[in-house]
């Protein structure tokens, strides 16, 4: 009977210890910012948004400069000329704040879709890092606190990190940033 007993518990550990579940967290805010392709596509809209800027303070210069030369000559006008030449100027106000305003939400959109995207890949990365190394769960944790403790060795972030940014490539963003800096 006692044989049956300790064979019975031995089972029951046996089983527990096989049902022990795997469990880890990442950062995500770390490994969404410190992913390199993030920072690429980061610095790529960055660049598009300066690109764009510079475009639209040239043609709102050129404009400004049209103002002013109406201002200085408008006293030579005559009333309908004035009123012409104001209404011109009006239209190309209006066609300018529609332009900007239409370029300013493309890039946003161009911007929020690559970012969704760079996220939904993260996602599924971590998702096939959990299932690869036998994770029943990874929890994300970020500034909202949504792990108060955890153990230390189950944050994973530079591990997952690491591996995420070795099967991006690209260029050393963190590399690149510190030369930009000693020139």
């Amino acid at each position: 009977m006692i044989k049956k007993v300790f064979g019975i518990a031995a089972v029951a550990i046996l089983m527990v210890s096989c049902n022990e579940q795997k469990t880890a967290y990442v950062d995500t805010k770390v490994l969404v910012q410190e992913y390199k392709e993030m920072k690429e596509v980061e610095a790529e809209f960055t660049s598009k948004s300066d690109s764009v800027r510079q475009q639209l303070d040239s043609v709102a210069k050129s404009f400004q400069e049209e103002v002013q030369a109406y201002q200085s000559e408008m006293n030579s006008m005559s009333d309908a000329q004035r009123q012409e030449k104001e209404r011109t100027l009006m239209q190309k106000q209006q066609m300018l704040q529609q332009q900007q305003q239409m370029q300013s939400n493309r890039l946003r959109e161009q911007s929020t879709a690559a970012m969704d995207s760079l996220v939904e890949k993260v996602k599924g990365y971590v998702k096939d890092y959990g299932k690869d190394n036998g994770y029943t769960y990874i929890f994300g944790s970020n500034e909202s606190a949504n792990i108060m403790y955890a153990e230390e060795g189950l944050d994973i972030t530079q591990d997952v990190l690491a591996e995420l940014n070795e099967q991006y490539g690209g260029a050393d963003v963190a590399t690149e940033e510190n030369e930009e800096v000693e020139d």
